[in-house]
C-alpha cells in the first residue's frame, strides 16, 4: 500500500512538473543576483527561463535530471554504539577529500550527490558519500535512525578520516537535511571541526518554519511523498525488530510535524516535535562556525519561508551566504535552450572548493 502511494506521488509530481513546463511559452527570462566571494567572482546563476518558478526548478532537478555515472566502492563503518553507516567512495585518490551528505531519504545515488562526486573527480579530488543510518538500502541495527540535528555520526566519520589521513585536506558538502547537519556540526565543533571548508545547499535553517511551509500549497505534495517514504521505511524496519513506538499510529501520520512528534522525537530523546525542531535547527549555531563555509540558498525555496534565511548579523565572519532570488530546492537549473539544462551547483561548488583544497 505504501509503495503504491509512493509511486502515485512520483506520478503526480511528474504530471505537475509537465504542467509547469507547459507554461514556459508565456514567460520571459529571469535572472538572479550573484555575489562575489573573496576568491573572485563566482559563476553567475541565470535561472532557466523555461522552468519558471520554484516548483518547476525543484521538480526538474529531482525527477528529470539524468545522474552521471560514477563508480562507487562501498565501505561499512562500524559505530561506537554498535550500529553502522555505509559509505560510497570514488575510486581515485587525490590531494583533497570531499565528504558528501545527502538530504532526507536520499543516498549516494541521488542525482545531486552523484553530480557532486563527478565534479569532485573532474577536479582531481576524491569523494565519499556518508549515508545516514538506514539510507543505504539496509536497515540499521538500532531502533534509532537519523535526523536533522544528529551530528555524532558525522563527527565520528571525520575523526576516522583524520586518523587515516592526518595530512589530507578534508571538506564537506551537505544538501538540505545534510546541510543542516553540517552547519550544526560546524557550530558545535568550532576550531575542532577538522575541515578545511564546507558547502551547505538549500538548508532548512529553522525546522519549525520548514514544517509549517510544507503544510501549505503545492509544497504539500513534497510532504506527502516524503512522509509516505518515512512511514513505509519505519514499518519495514520494525517488522524485524521490537519497536519502542506505537506502530499502529503510523498510518495516521501525514505531516512532518506529526511524524516527528510520534516517531523522530521519541526515538531520539526529544520531548516533542517542537523540542526536536528547537534543538536541531542550524540557524542558532551559525555564529560559532570558524571553518570557511559557503551557503547556497534560493529565496523562493518551496521547502521553507524566506524569513528562515539568516541575516548577515547572524553569520560568522567565516561564512559566505550566496542568496539567489530563484533556484528552488536543491535545483538551480540554468540553460537558455529548453530541455538542455545546465546545473549551476556543479560549477559553483567546485569553484569554492578550489579556494580551500589543493589541485592535482
Amino acid at each position: 500500500m505504501e509503495r503504491a502511494r509512493a509511486d502515485t506521488g512520483i506520478r503526480l509530481a511528474i504530471l505537475a512538473g509537465r504542467d509547469l513546463m507547459m507554461t514556459t511559452v508565456l514567460c520571459g527570462k529571469t535572472s538572479a543576483p550573484t555575489v562575489d566571494t573573496p576568491a573572485g567572482p563566482p559563476p553567475a546563476f541565470h535561472p532557466a527561463w523555461w522552468l519558471p518558478g520554484p516548483h518547476a526548478q525543484t521538480i526538474w532537478a529531482a525527477l528529470y535530471r539524468a545522474p552521471p555515472s560514477v563508480p562507487l566502492t562501498p565501505e561499512r563503518l562500524e559505530l561506537p554504539d554498535g550500529d553502522f553507516i555505509d559509505l560510497g567512495w570514488t575510486p581515485e585518490t587525490g590531494p583533497g577529500l570531499v565528504v558528501v551528505l545527502h538530504g532526507l531519504e536520499g543516498s549516494a545515488y541521488s542525482a545531486y550527490a552523484l553530480a557532486t562526486l563527478a565534479a569532485v573527480r573532474r577536479h582531481g579530488w576524491q569523494g565519499v558519500v556518508m549515508h545516514f543510518r538506514g539510507c543505504s538500502g539496509t536497515p540499521n541495527r538500532l531502533p534509532r535512525s537519523y535526523h536533522s540535528g544528529e551530528t555524532g555520526d558525522l563527527r565520528f566519520l571525520i575523526e576516522t578520516l583524520r586518523a587515516r589521513h592526518p595530512h589530507l585536506p578534508l571538506c564537506a558538502v551537505g544538501y538540505s537535511l545534510g546541510g543542516n547537519v553540517l552547519l550544526k556540526y560546524l557550530g558545535e565543533r568550532g576550531d575542532l571541526a577538522g575541515l578545511a571548508g564546507a558547502v551547505a545547499v538549500s538548508v532548512p535553517f529553522e525546522l519549525d518554519k520548514a514544517a509549517r511551509r510544507m503544510e501549505r500549497g503545492f509544497s504539500r505534495l513534497y510532504q506527502w511523498f516524503l512522509v509516505g517514504k518515512l512511514r513505509a521505511k519505519t514499518a519495514h524496519k520494525f517488522a524485524t525488530m521490537s519497536s519502542p513506538i506505537d506502530l499502529r499510529r503510523l498510518g495516521a501520520l501525514h505531516t512532518f510535524r506529526a511524524f516527528d512528534g510520534a516517531v523522530t522525537a521519541p526515538l531520539h530523546g526529544f520531548e516533542s516535535a517542537e523540542d526536536y525542531y528547537a534543538r536541531s535547527s542550524s540557524r542558532q549555531f551559525l555564529r560559532a562556525i570558524t571553518v570557511p563555509t559557503l551557503i547556497l540558498h534560493a529565496s523562493d525555496d518551496p521547502f521553507m519561508t524566506p524569513d528562515a534565511v539568516p541575516s548577515p548579523a547572524e553569520l560568522a565572519p567565516s561564512i559566505h551566504l550566496d542568496l539567489q532570488a530563484h533556484g528552488g530546492h536543491v535545483a538551480f537549473v540554468a540553460g537558455n535552450v529548453p530541455g538542455r539544462p545546465r546545473y549551476w551547483l556543479d560549477e559553483r561548488i567546485p569553484a569554492f572548493l578550489k579556494t580551500v583544497l589543493p589541485s592535482r
